[in-house]
């Protein structure tokens, strides 16, 4: 379980293999299920969508909103808060998730002062 609160397999990471610069891992968003608003300090993540439809709010504010599907990619650039969530009530998210920090969770920075924004039950 990630400091973000979801949970994630972990297949490269320093911890794992002793990875220096790159970490992947497998993540799961159950249905109804969201992150808590965080970065990745210093960090670019890159995502590909296995199955489901997720969401995710972004930006300074998450005053922007996309949309990730299956087979799509998704970039989050370094030091940018987000939220992701799945609004599906009966299918799981999955992706596989690619970071330049080969930690697991040492770069992730929670935000509670932005988790308002966008209360639980936003679409």
């Amino acid at each position: 379980m990630g400091k973000q609160g979801l949970r994630y397999a972990v297949g490269i990471s320093a911890e794992s293999v002793g990875s220096k610069a790159i970490h992947m891992q497998f993540l799961t968003i159950p249905p109804g299920g969201r992150a808590f608003v965080h970065k990745h300090a210093t960090h670019q993540t890159a995502i590909y969508a296995l199955s489901g439809v997720s969401h995710v709010w972004h930006g300074e504010h998450l005053e922007h909103h996309s949309i990730v599907k299956p087979g799509d990619f998704f970039y989050i650039p370094p030091d940018v808060p987000h939220l992701p969530y799945n609004p599906s009530q009966t299918e799981s998210v999955t992706a596989i998730i690619a970071r330049t920090d080969p930690n697991e969770q040492e770069s992730v920075i929670l935000l509670p002062e932005l988790e308002s924004i966008h209360p639980a039950t936003s679409d």
